[in-house]
């Protein structure tokens, strides 16, 4: 594991909550809450696209016993996803389906007094605990649709902050591109803001 600013014992220092986003490499969370005034810090297996912030480069599993206050995890949803439910008894097969859930399950018995887990519709439901509640970008700002689950932990539910008219279904049809796959899964920025002041 790599930390491309900062040495590892400095991460949790600061005045103020101490916010791990898991699965982040837009940077988008973690520097609202960063805006905010919490120590916050991003972790992925890719850099991230934000230079300003804290990131570390490596598997966050390691780091979740590092005395946070509060995680905002985004695992990947490539072999959850019902959307790509065709692709599921290959995946079940080759055993990558488990190793996803196994990995969703310890992020959400992290030992983190708060915690909000965000995926896409996806056999988390199913398999693991439906979750606490579905949001839409348009209640946040941004004329689009696409369902996002969150499970909390001792986290109060999102309330939206500014419902807009529009329900178009950009991500859906957005044209094949090298990182679509990347814009896909980027969080809204309304969306962002919200768990910034809402959570933080």
């Amino acid at each position: 594991m790599t930390d491309r600013t900062h040495p590892a014992g400095s991460l949790v220092s600061g005045e103020h909550m101490r916010v791990l986003i898991a699965c982040e490499y837009s940077g988008r969370v973690r520097d609202a809450f960063a805006k905010r005034g919490h120590t916050a810090v991003s972790c992925d297996l890719l850099p991230s696209d934000s230079p300003q912030g804290w990131h570390v480069q490596g598997d966050v599993l390691e780091l979740l016993d590092k005395g946070w206050d509060l995680m905002i995890a985004h695992p990947p949803c490539t072999h959850l996803a019902v959307s790509g439910a065709r692709h599921f008894a290959a995946k079940q097969a080759s055993g990558v389906q488990q190793e996803a859930l196994d990995f969703v399950q310890a992020l959400l018995n992290a030992p983190i007094d708060k915690i909000a887990l965000e995926n896409p519709v996806s056999i988390i439901s199913s398999r693991i605990r439906k979750p606490d509640q579905v949001i839409q970008p348009w209640q946040f700002g941004h004329g689009e649709t696409k369902a996002t689950c969150l499970w909390l932990k001792n986290l109060p539910k999102l309330q939206p902050t500014n419902i807009v008219d529009g329900r178009e279904n950009r991500i859906h049809r957005m044209p094949p591109s090298a990182d679509r796959w990347k814009k896909r899964s980027t969080t809204y920025q309304g969306i962002a803001d919200a768990m910034a002041s809402q959570w933080g």
